[in-house]
């Protein structure tokens, strides 16, 4: 029987059980499959993966808490008729706002835009239960079973409390001391901010794109050359673009999640997870040559990452279950102190050849967040394409402005190298 709290990362997620904050991640398929794969598939990524049969109580407890649904339902399947190329789009703005709150239902919903021999498949999660990892691997189970509804998958042990994932010889008594002395300062730091009643009151939107074969091998082979990575070759095209279009009103700097399970094995890479813990990266003031802050930004990635210990900041961020509000209400009034959150997924490692259909594309994840800051960019690479997702929210950063910044980025990357 699963029963847990939801962790801090996975409330902030969670925000409330008013505000949805929805993953929605996106293959385009040739060829035909029976209505009959679709539901046999469903119910075996329901069975394999615990969080998919349960709900969040948020009333009975203090704080939300995970528990499972003995009579859940299936994983809705919602079909749509495809009618153009970019229905996809509209119908991920629409699931951006489900609220995953009837109690009979999972956190889960699957959108199959049906097409006479193209269609999209849309998985839809809350992002309190899944990273980017989670939905690669839920597209990946979902299209082997589509093709043979026979393949078998084994369910997982789900953890109670992140105290499964300490060492033996975790020394709480000196990190509750630490602990409190965290919980203190972040009292006294929320204390001490000004309340702003600033929201984001405008639309969100995306902004997407692909770059062809060409130009990805060009990003790709060029970095290697010049020793850095497309990460960071990312990270410092798109800072110097929002530099040079908004000038000192950019911060130079960018929010990099990190797949988690480089540091905690026991959560495997086919195991749904919300958790990435995250990177600052900055630009060298004065500096606009792209390929240096690139190798400034590459050499203090792989130092923060050799510093992170995973472990202790999931056990830490439970200290700080009393000041969560706190911490969403800021995310909601906040300009913050950086320019994107950007999350480099990479080369997508599902296969585009199957028996009964063809992958034609993926589409990287979208999502709206509720900060004040939502500016948020993924990218992915399939089929030798990268692909761009860019959100934000009119109210924040106009969606004129953010083509702006993504031709921008994309001039300087590419003519950097």
């Amino acid at each position: 029987m699963i029963r847990r709290n939801l962790m801090m990362v996975e409330r902030i997620m969670y925000v409330d059980p008013e505000t949805p904050v929805n993953c929605v991640f996106t293959a385009k398929i040739k060829g035909n499959i029976p209505e009959e794969n679709f539901k046999a598939a469903l119910e075996k990524i329901q069975q394999k993966h615990p969080l998919l049969r349960t709900r969040i109580d948020n009333s009975s407890e203090k704080y939300p808490f995970f528990i499972e649904e003995k009579e859940i339902g299936p994983i809705p399947l919602r079909i749509v008729e495809r009618k153009t190329d970019e229905d996809w789009l509209q119908e991920s703005e629409t699931e951006w706002f489900r609220l995953f709150n009837d109690e009979k239902k999972p956190l889960a919903q699957l959108v199959w835009i049906k097409g006479n021999d193209v269609s999209e498949i849309l998985w839809v999660l809350p992002h309190c239960i899944c990273d980017g990892t989670s939905l690669v691997t839920m597209m990946k189970e979902l299209l082997g079973l589509l093709d043979d509804p026979s393949f078998e998958m084994d369910p997982y042990y789900v953890f109670n409390s992140v105290s499964d994932f300490l060492p033996v010889d975790f020394n709480t008594k000196r990190q509750k001391r630490k602990a409190r002395f965290y919980l203190m300062m972040g009292r006294l730091f929320f204390l001490m901010q000004r309340k702003s009643k600033t929201r984001n009151l405008g639309k969100n939107y995306v902004v997407h794109w692909k770059l062809n074969p060409a130009a990805t091998a060009h990003i790709t082979e060029r970095s290697k050359v010049h020793g850095v990575s497309v990460h960071a070759l990312l990270c410092s095209s798109f800072m110097q673009a929002f530099q040079d279009i908004q000038g000192n009103l950019a911060k130079g700097k960018v929010i990099s999640p990190v797949d988690v399970r480089h540091f905690i094995p026991e959560i495997r890479q086919d195991h749904v997870f919300a958790f990435a813990p995250t990177v600052e990266l900055s630009l060298k003031k004065g500096n606009t040559d792209i390929l240096d802050n690139a190798r400034q930004i590459k050499k203090d990635l792989v130092e923060k990452i050799k510093k992170m210990e995973a472990r202790e900041l999931l056990w830490m961020g439970e200290q700080m279950h009393p000041v969560v509000e706190r911490m969403v209400s800021m995310l909601k009034s906040s300009k913050g102190g950086h320019d994107v959150t950007l999350s480099n997924m990479g080369r997508i490692n599902i296969p585009s050849d199957y028996k009964n259909f063809k992958v034609e594309t993926i589409i990287s994840p979208t999502v709206a967040f509720p900060w004040l800051n939502s500016n948020t960019l993924v990218a992915t690479t399939y089929n030798r394409q990268m692909d761009f997702t860019f959100m934000s929210n009119e109210h924040f950063l106009p969606k004129e402005e953010a083509v702006k910044i993504k031709d921008k980025a994309i001039e300087l990357l590419t003519s950097s190298l």
